[in-house]
């Protein structure tokens, strides 16, 4: 390890300039300088370590294992990145300087010191294939537009139900495509009521809701719907915003509409796909996710706990003397985290034991997010195994296991009759008929 490198790099990286700090075996102390964050500076940067250092390899540690001084670094083959985790850089800040305080050449300094002392600690920047990091950018800004068409959606409710409830029930879900045409259209009960029943019918076999009963069930309510409230200044601020919010909704469901295209043909290509998709509860959605959230890398984990924990489902365990406790973990990858967790809460639709267990968490007392996160625990090491394997799931493969191994445990779970007995004038006590 001393001779793998040719010299040390830290970088504290900022907005516009970095701080980096320099030690070569050779060298009598330690150099230091800033780079503007620019792509030609960086290359003139990385360049001037290749030539000094003969293009051997040169070791750098910064706070990102994603980010854009991470991606323009990941081009030079010369640079070995180890990324340090932003918390481990601040507690061992807080060994020197207690009084919390910080500056970019000082940290510069300490992420080297890291570097150099504890660089067994530390784990290299090996990316994945260019497909499932594609998969992975994807999918997690897939999330995103979700999150921002719920957060449109809330807007859309609260409008409403001042001025318009009626709506929210003539629609499954309010941030629909269709629903968000509809109030475009006639945002007020005022406005839809003044028009035509065969235009409004026409308007739902238009956007493919072409059930005539449901269409009928519709037009009687609108005719006997009574307005919520006379306020005309409710009513028409209230319009405007239902028309504002609904028309920023309708292209973010084709944004979404068009990463759904592009992840489903990535998703498709990929080796590990029918391994994902052969998991129950995971479909369209949940089988990219699945592949991006283990990657292709066979030997990135070593055993499922590393997985549960890395991923955050796995709780903390802290013991101290005759204290010990339990606690959700905090510092984990959160989009990792929802992957499993909502997998998990989808999987208890498609398989018995998964229901089963979820409902005997429930019968001890567990809160619902708590028995997901069970249940989460326990596909984890199934997903595991298979992916390790490389083997696709079978239902009916687990649950002979299950039947296999529960008798097992319900025999070592039998209760243990015990009794006094007199040992050289002393009473213990023992297992009867011992």
């Amino acid at each position: 390890m001393e001779n793998e490198f040719a010299a040390f790099v830290a970088i504290d990286w900022a907005d516009q300039e970095h701080v980096w700090a320099l030690e070569a075996p050779n060298a009598s102390g330690r150099q230091t300088g800033s780079l503007d964050h620019r792509p030609e500076s960086v290359d003139v940067w990385a360049a001037e370590l290749r030539l000094r250092f003969s293009g051997k390899p040169v070791a750098v540690a910064l706070e990102q294992s994603r980010g854009p001084l991470a991606f323009m670094l990941t081009k030079y083959e010369h640079l070995v990145l180890f990324p340090i985790h932003p918390t481990t850089l601040a507690n061992y800040r807080k060994s020197f300087r207690p009084s919390g305080a910080k500056d970019d050449p000082h940290d510069a300094g300490l992420l080297l010191d890291i570097l150099t002392r504890h660089r067994d600690q530390l784990r290299r920047l090996n990316p994945d294939t260019p497909e499932t990091r594609t998969l992975q950018f994807l999918v997690e800004e897939r999330r995103k537009l979700v999150q921002e068409r719920t957060r449109y959606s809330n807007r859309l409710t609260a409008h409403l139900k001042m001025y318009f409830p009626q709506v929210l029930n003539w629609f499954e879900e309010i941030g629909s495509s269709i629903a968000a045409d509809f109030l475009i259209r006639w945002p007020s009960l005022e406005i839809l009521q003044r028009a035509r029943s065969s235009t409004i019918e026409r308007f739902f076999v238009d956007h493919n809701s072409r059930n005539r009963e449901r269409i009928r069930e519709r037009l009687e309510q609108i005719r006997k719907a009574v307005a919520a409230t006379h306020d005309q200044a409710v009513v028409t601020s209230g319009s405007v915003a239902v028309v504002a919010w609904a028309g920023l909704l309708t292209p973010l469901l084709k944004a979404i509409q068009s990463y759904d295209v592009q992840i489903a043909r990535l998703a498709r290509q990929h080796p590990d796909y029918a391994l994902m998709n052969s998991f129950p509860g995971a479909g369209p959605v949940l089988t990219p996710r699945l592949i991006a959230a283990v990657g292709t890398q066979r030997d990135r984990y070593q055993t499922a706990h590393e997985l549960q924990c890395y991923s955050g489902i796995a709780p903390v365990v802290v013991s101290s003397g005759k204290q010990r406790c339990v606690h959700w973990r905090w510092s984990c990858p959160k989009f990792l985290r929802q992957t499993f967790h909502e997998w998990a809460l989808h999987s208890v639709a498609y398989s018995p034991w998964a229901r089963e267990h979820y409902q005997e968490q429930r019968a001890k007392g567990k809160s619902r997010h708590a028995a997901i996160r069970s249940l989460a625990f326990k596909w984890i090491r199934i997903l595991f195994r298979c992916w390790k394997q490389r083997q696709p799931y079978d239902e009916l493969v687990y649950q002979r296991a299950l039947a296999t191994r529960r008798p097992q445990l319900q025999s070592a779970a039998q209760p243990v009759e015990l009794q006094w007995k007199n040992v050289a004038g002393f009473s213990k006590i023992a297992v009867a008929g011992g």
